[in-house]
């Protein structure tokens, strides 16, 4: 690794705790902040081999950062904890790294990226795909949208968590990049779902129907990793239909605003729906085989 940065980390969810547990590891300085003091305090004792200072704003965390990376829950988060009077860019300094992996509307990152750029300040839209597994293996897939020099001074951090990270384009074409990539997974999760319950109707040996199908033109990540336990009811991990739900929502603003008809994003968004109805908001995103009975079943 080269010399120990002083790096500081907001937002210690499922992924962000992650993330900050791997830049600790790699042997940075880290400072942490979290709007909750509560989970802070729970990742210091999940993580007694770590020293991170605590931070009780975004101001604090970013005084004499290298490097800030955040990870909240939406753009008014977002907004508040880097743009607020308290925020990161109130006192981060020049030529200071900023990287956000929270998955937000591609209009706060390129809004953020203009404030970075009269701050003279590096800043990154970087939003991520793996889930849960991914971050806690350090084996995310960064998907990056600012200048150059920007991606290049972020990477040396990034690489301490991800398995992959891409240059997809200009500030804000992260945020579209991980759209694409919501649109494309849900769609995959829906078809799975009805061929599950068909063959399930046609009482056929799913171990087997797998094994014949999974290595053809069907395969996907999906139903490598996910056919089994869709098949047992099991959704108690992953990526939460709440966050999917949150996501596909800035998909369909988005493609609004540029004239692109979504309508198959659209009903399976309404999918999704249905199964927050009946209490499987927090499950697994595959959960979204629940809204399909199983023959004779309610």
């Amino acid at each position: 690794m080269s010399e120990p940065l002083n790096v500081s980390f907001l937002g210690l969810g499922v992924m962000g705790g992650a993330i900050a547990r791997h830049i600790g590891q790699a042997g940075h300085r880290l400072t942490i902040y979290n709007r909750s003091p509560e989970r802070a305090a729970r990742w210091q004792d999940a993580n007694p081999g770590l020293a991170a200072r605590v931070a009780t704003s975004p101001a604090e965390a970013a005084e004499g950062a290298d490097v800030v990376l955040t990870c909240v829950g939406n753009d008014d988060d977002l907004a508040d904890v880097v743009l607020g009077p308290t925020g990161v860019f109130s006192t981060l300094k020049h030529k200071a790294v900023f990287i956000d992996h929270t998955t937000v509307s591609a209009r706060i990152a390129r809004q953020i990226a203009v404030e970075a750029r009269d701050l003279e300040v590096h800043c990154v839209d970087a939003p991520v795909t793996g889930g849960q597994a991914g971050a806690e293996a350090g084996q995310l897939t960064v998907m990056c949208g600012g200048r150059a020099e920007a991606i290049e001074a972020a990477r040396p951090i990034m690489e301490a968590y991800t398995k992959r990270i891409v240059h997809v384009g200009k500030a804000g074409s992260g945020q579209t990049t991980k759209m694409v990539n919501q649109i494309a997974f849900s769609g995959v999760l829906a078809s799975l779902s009805e061929a599950l319950r068909f063959a399930e109707a046609a009482h056929l040996d799913l171990e087997k129907v797998y094994d014949a199908i999974s290595g053809g033109a069907s395969q996907s990540w999906q139903m490598d990793n996910r056919w089994h336990t869709m098949a047992r009811d099991e959704f108690d991990f992953g990526f939460a239909i709440d966050w999917m739900r949150k996501d596909l929502g800035l998909t369909l603003d988005e493609g609004r605003s540029l004239g692109v008809s979504l309508p198959v994003t659209a009903l399976i968004d309404q999918f999704y729906a249905e199964v927050q109805a009946i209490g499987g908001g927090r499950q697994d995103t595959s959960a979204l085989v629940r809204r399909l009975p199983r023959k004779g079943k309610a």
